[in-house]
Order: C-alpha cells, then sequence, then structure tokens
C-alpha cells in the first residue's frame, strides 16, 4: 500500500443544504463555431429538419444540462435582439465587434429556444446592457414573456409563436466591469443601471430571476469593491451575482495547475462575504446568492486566433483540445461548487459545443465528448441530492502559486431518495496512489455500487476525431466497505466516482 493515505468523514446527520439542479448549467453563445458548426449545422448528415445537429443533441441530452445561457457572453454587450426575431430572410446581417466575426441571425431566439427544448434544457437570458438600457430590456422581457394585448406581445404573435416563451432567469448584461467589452462601465454607473433595469422588470413580474455582473475575475483591480459597489444599488431587486473565472496553466507548472481551484473556492468565499457585508449594511433579511455562469479550464487556445477568417459566419475561436489534466481540474471545480452549493445556486460550464467546450463537433463528420465532458457528467448524474458535510484530512504539497495543497479533496452527496452516497475524489499526486479512509458515521448496511476512475497513462492525453475514447471512465474494483468504513484506491492523477449504498440512516 501506498505511504500517501487521506482520511475522510461524512456523518450522516450533518448535510449543510440541497444542490440545485441549475449547478450543471451551461453556456452557449454566438461565438466561434458553437451556433454554426456546432448547435446548427444544415446539410449536415446527422442535421434534422430544423438544421440541428442531431449527434451534438445526443451529447447534450446525455449531460442533463437544465440551463443554457445566451446568447453571450461578450457577444451580447451590443446585441440587438429585435435582429433576432421575425422571418429569417427578413433578419440583418451584423458586425459582430465582440469576435470579428459576421452575425447573420440564422438562428435566432425561437430558433435557439426550440432548440433548447430538444436539449431538455430551459433558457438563461442575457440583456445587453452595454450599448442599451431600460427600454429595449422591458420591451424584450415583454415580447418574451407576455401573453398578449400588448405591442411587443403582439409583435411575437405575428412572429408565429403564439404562447410565452416564459425565460425566468435574466442576466443584467456581461462583465460589465472589462475594459474588452463594448459599453463596459464604472462600478456606479453600472449599479445605476442595474438596479433600475432590474426594478422594472420586477414590476413585470417578481418571481422572475435576475443576474447582476459581479466580476470578471478575482484579479481585476476593482474586485470586490465592484461587487460592493453594484450590490449597494441593486441589491433589493436581484437575486444572483455572477461570478466568472478560468484555470489556466502556466507552462509546466502541473501542481499549481490542480491547484486552480483553490483560487476558485477562495473567490467564491470573498463574494459570499461581500454579500453578506452589503446585507448587514442594509439591515436586509433577503438573501442573495451566486450565479458562476461562466467558468471552465481556458488556456490552449489563448493568443492562437487566426486573422485569416475575420469577418466570416462561424469563424473558428477557442477551439481548445483538452487533456486529463483539464479534466482533473475542471472535477476540482466541481467539487467547490458543489462544496458551497448553499450560496452557488446556478453555474454555467462555458462553454458547450466546439469553443472551450466539452463536445467537438467536426464539420464533415461525427461530434465527440472531450476529456472535461466526464466529470461534468458524473457530477449532472450522480450529484442531485444533498451536500453532506464532508472532512478531509489528506498530506499536502507545495505549488508556486498557491502554496500547501491537499493532494486529495472530495466531497460526498447524499441520495437520500435512492438510499445512496455518492463521493467525488480527486487525486493530484503525479506518481502515487492515494488510499483513502472513508468513515460512514450514521449509515449502517453501506456496500459499493460502482467505483468510476477516469485516468490516463500520459497527463497531456486528449481525445479527437480519430481516437474519440483515449480517454474515457472506466469501472474498477478498488474500492471496499468493511461495517462503516470505506476504503478505496485513487490512482495518481485521476478523478474518481465511488457510490455506495447504505441500507440505514441516523438522522
Amino acid at each position: 500500500m501506498s505511504e500517501l493515505r487521506a482520511k475522510i468523514r461524512v456523518d450522516s446527520g450533518l448535510v449543510s443544504c440541497a444542490v440545485d439542479r441549475r449547478l450543471f448549467g451551461s453556456f452557449v453563445e454566438h461565438l466561434g463555431r458553437a451556433i454554426y458548426g456546432g448547435v446548427y449545422q444544415p446539410g449536415h448528415s446527422s442535421a434534422d429538419e430544423s438544421g440541428f445537429r442531431t449527434d451534438v443533441l445526443d451529447l447534450v441530452r446525455d449531460l442533463r444540462v437544465p440551463i443554457i445561457r445566451y446568447p453571450g457572453g461578450n457577444y451580447v454587450s451590443a446585441y440587438k435582439w429585435e435582429d433576432a426575431v421575425g422571418p429569417v430572410d427578413q433578419r440583418p446581417r451584423r458586425m459582430d465587434l465582440a469576435w470579428k466575426a459576421v452575425e447573420p441571425n440564422t438562428i435566432g431566439l425561437d430558433e435557439f429556444y426550440r432548440w433548447a427544448q430538444k436539449a431538455g434544457s430551459d433558457v438563461m437570458m442575457a440583456l445587453n446592457l452595454g450599448t442599451r438600457g431600460i427600454e429595449d430590456a422591458r420591451n424584450f422581457v415583454e415580447y418574451c414573456n407576455h401573453a398578449g394585448g400588448l405591442y411587443w406581445s403582439d409583435l411575437r404573435r405575428s412572429h408565429g409563436r403564439e404562447e410565452p416563451y416564459g425565460f425566468r432567469v435574466w442576466c443584467l448584461g456581461n462583465e460589465m466591469d472589462g475594459p474588452w467589452q463594448i459599453g463596459c462601465k464604472t462600478a456606479e454607473e453600472y449599479g445605476k443601471l442595474a438596479g433600475e433595469v432590474a426594478k422594472a422588470l420586477k414590476l413585470f413580474d417578481p418571481s422572475l430571476e435576475l443576474v447582476v455582473c459581479g466580476s470578471s475575475g478575482p484579479g481585476m483591480p476593482t474586485f470586490p469593491q465592484w461587487e460592493a459597489t453594484v450590490l449597494e444599488y441593486c441589491y433589493d431587486h436581484v437575486d444572483y451575482i455572477s461570478l466568472h473565472t478560468y484555470a489556466r496553466k502556466e507552462g509546466d507548472d502541473l501542481r499549481s495547475f490542480l491547484a486552480e481551484s483553490v483560487r476558485f473556492e477562495n473567490f467564491i468565499k470573498a463574494v459570499e462575504g461581500t454579500i453578506q457585508f452589503v446585507k448587514a449594511k442594509k439591515r436586509s433579511k433577503k438573501d442573495v446568492k451566486i450565479s458562476v455562469d461562466e467558468w471552465n479550464v481556458w488556456y490552449h487556445s489563448i493568443g492562437k486566433e487566426s486573422d485569416d477568417d475575420l469577418w466570416q459566419v462561424g469563424r473558428r475561436l477557442l477551439e481548445d483540445v483538452y487533456t486529463l489534466e483539464d479534466a482533473l481540474v475542471v472535477g476540482c471545480f466541481l467539487i467547490v461548487l458543489l462544496r458551497h452549493a448553499d450560496s452557488v445556486r446556478m453555474a454555467c460550464l462555458a462553454q458547450l459545443v466546439n469553443t472551450i467546450a466539452p463536445i467537438m463537433a467536426d464539420p464533415e463528420g461525427a461530434a465527440w465528448r472531450q476529456t472535461i465532458y466526464y466529470p461534468f457528467l458524473h457530477c449532472s448524474l450522480f450529484a442531485r441530492g444533498e451536500v453532506l458535510e464532508t472532512r478531509v484530512d489528506s498530506p499536502h504539497y507545495e505549488s508556486a502559486a498557491y502554496g500547501s495543497i491537499p493532494f486529495v479533496d472530495c466531497v460526498g452527496i447524499l441520495r437520500a431518495e435512492k438510499r445512496e452516497i455518492a463521493f467525488f475524489c480527486v487525486n493530484r499526486h503525479e506518481t502515487d496512489d492515494a488510499q483513502a479512509l472513508v468513515k460512514l458515521a450514521g449509515f449502517s448496511g453501506a456496500s459499493v455500487i460502482e467505483h468510476i476512475v477516469l485516468s490516463a497513462p500520459d497527463p497531456l492525453a486528449t481525445n479527437s476525431r480519430e481516437a474519440p475514447d483515449r480517454v474515457r471512465p472506466r469501472t474498477v474494483s478498488a474500492a471496499t466497505i468493511d461495517g462503516d468504513s470505506l476504503t478505496a484506491c485513487l490512482a495518481p492523477l485521476s478523478w474518481n466516482v465511488i457510490r455506495v449504498a447504505y441500507k440505514g440512516r441516523e438522522e
């Protein structure tokens, strides 16, 4: 047995919170080949009568994505929603300055809604608060959500959509603190505008869930004062504040890369604290939650964009090819999201198809799963329950960027209706197995259902059109239970899902 041992404990009576199913959301932006060549490709061998690729749809359905953020992203800050409705042959072609591409508006509001329905997902709509404001926002919401009898709702009906779309979640702009953003603003400018937009939308429908923009990342010079200022203006009218973050690897520093989730967790904690500060300052009884509506690993494609296809429809952008290492970091981020599920109620893996995505689609061939697809799939399938307070005592290593980091991280999810616990564990050690010794306090009659592991001999291994299954999960016999003690061997550099059935539970 390896010397690397991690002690983990869960207690049947210590449940922190329920997991909101929308924690496993995703994001589709009019960016690169996400829409044109990903979601939509008429003429492809798998395309349905609407031009939607059914091979992509099948892979999305398997992920059981409950909500998808749309249409951006940076794209939304100059988005004119009126261009994306009505007869397709009458829609204008526009210049997309965010991504230096042409937007034909072939896929607009109604088309994407119908695609999301086929995928089994709700839509999180984003509003343009870069170049537009209150009037456009309220008109758009009326078009989408009012039954009829008013100008904009009747316009929708004249376009062939009798029933409202009924979008419940609305983002109030995107990354408005970013100088790269069209129409970026100071915290005061944005806070005032977002607060008034939120007030107007709540007057229309108090049940709408509104997401105000937080910082674009923890490295922004205005973080966390941005959150405090914006919430001062918006707290009474919004339900969530957004948090965006991407993990990046610097050179060959694998140990710091695998610790990127520590930076992510500190970011969440800081936003949690800022929310509580503003709540106390306003003497409010209301809770504002967090929407991590952009997160992923993103570094492979940075600085490698080509100018050869500028001002084209569906130009290739940000097509990161993900490694096993990347999948482990995604797994670590998912563990953090679950650990903070009390405050983080929604999250969107950015993005879904082709652009920094778990799914790749070849223009002439098939679609396939990237390495990062699998941790997301496992959590979407098995982490829908309640978060168990999971205590992890693991040996540590030193990372250049983040100091002392545990080799093993883990979270347990109670699925009471199934009498099951799902453990999600990562072993960050490059060469050694980790023996996880798990105490199942208060659970009786426990037995192992399965132990799924994602690992590979080469940590830089990827999946591709030619080898779509080079990195894929497998079931192993590396976990046993004796009484209330679970022992599991976690392979080096591995993502693990251990599902445990139990017969009794002390509450």
